[in-house]
């Protein structure tokens, strides 16, 4: 299933919806329909854990084609929110989790050019998330130096404390798309978080596709492109730590909770790795794909200073 979180105008609060064909299926009101009480939250429906998701396919299985009157939008009609508008927590990122990607960051951002041993986690606030077509910030006084990132997140459906790699991707809910975008000139001391952490740093959506539609999350094209060039194209299968080992080496220590955000890492095509370098400003237009999920448009706009 495709998951979304969705507004039908400027006023009204953000519902769940599941997306069948071209429409947007309030969830909520579906399971009215059907004499069932499901969620009107994408964290909501998370916490319900399976019998929740199991009671929506049986409520779409019911009605099948004919979707009861008032439970659908043309999804053309519908502003689609990031799937968790408000994450509980910290996003936990993925550094240098691409082999290429490792090699650029050595020769540009002088990292370890060596091949890390363990997964390199950084976090990102609930406050950087944006949802699809909110612009990417752009503080000409606070960075002239501002990348992109694709990656695949992992969304996590159950608690996850020192779970192995055999069993990790049972606690995964779905998978979504996000940019990890990157103030080059804002690391600290080796310190990450000022750099990716800034609000509207994290572009996320377009839905969540639950972890049955993609039973193997290592096999997914991601591309990004910037004013319609292609600077990023790779696939899953390049990561050096898959989303199980990821999953695993970050709940031996963090336990994971229902609505935790794992975004794994990006492949090489960075803005710090081209020769000469290129970096985003006020204007531009990222588009980030991952096969499969489907893709975010951002345009990067001017903020000034308050």
């Amino acid at each position: 299933m495709k998951l979304v979180t969705y507004r039908l105008g400027v006023e009204a609060g953000a519902r769940l919806g599941v997306i069948v064909d071209d429409l947007c299926v309030d969830v909520a009101d579906l399971g009215l329909a059907c004499g069932e009480d499901l969620p009107d939250t994408m964290l909501g429906l998370i916490d319900a854990g399976r019998p929740g998701l199991s009671a929506l396919r049986a409520c779409l299985d019911e009605v099948g084609a004919d979707i009861p009157v008032g439970c659908a939008t043309a999804l053309s009609n519908v502003t689609l929110l990031a799937p968790i508008p408000r994450p509980r927590k910290n996003i936990f990122g993925i550094g240098l989790n691409y082999l290429d990607h490792v090699a650029e960051s050595a020769q540009a951002l002088d990292t370890a050019a060596d091949l890390p041993k363990q997964p390199v986690i950084f976090s990102k606030p609930p406050t950087a998330v944006i949802g699809p077509g909110q612009p990417i910030p752009h503080d000409a006084e606070i960075t002239q130096q501002l990348d992109w990132e694709v990656e695949l997140a992992a969304i996590i459906g159950t608690t996850a404390r020192r779970v192995s790699r055999t069993e990790a991707l049972g606690y995964v809910f779905g998978y979504s798309v996000m940019i990890d975008v990157s103030a080059r000139d804002n690391r600290r001391a080796g310190q990450w978080i000022v750099s990716k952490g800034m609000d509207g740093f994290a572009p996320f959506g377009p839905c969540i596709v639950t972890a049955d539609d993609i039973p193997n999350p290592q096999d997914l094209d991601l591309w990004l492109t910037v004013n319609g060039v292609e600077k990023q194209r790779s696939n899953t299968a390049k990561m050096l730590f898959k989303v199980d080992e990821l999953i695993a080496d970050i709940s031996r220590v963090i336990t994971l909770e229902p609505g935790d955000i794992i975004a794994t890492g990006t492949p090489e095509g960075v803005g710090a790795g081209r020769k000469p370098q290129e970096w985003l400003w006020p204007g531009d237009v990222v588009v980030a794909t991952v096969e499969g999920i489907g893709s975010i448009r951002h345009p990067v706009v001017n903020v000034t200073p308050a």
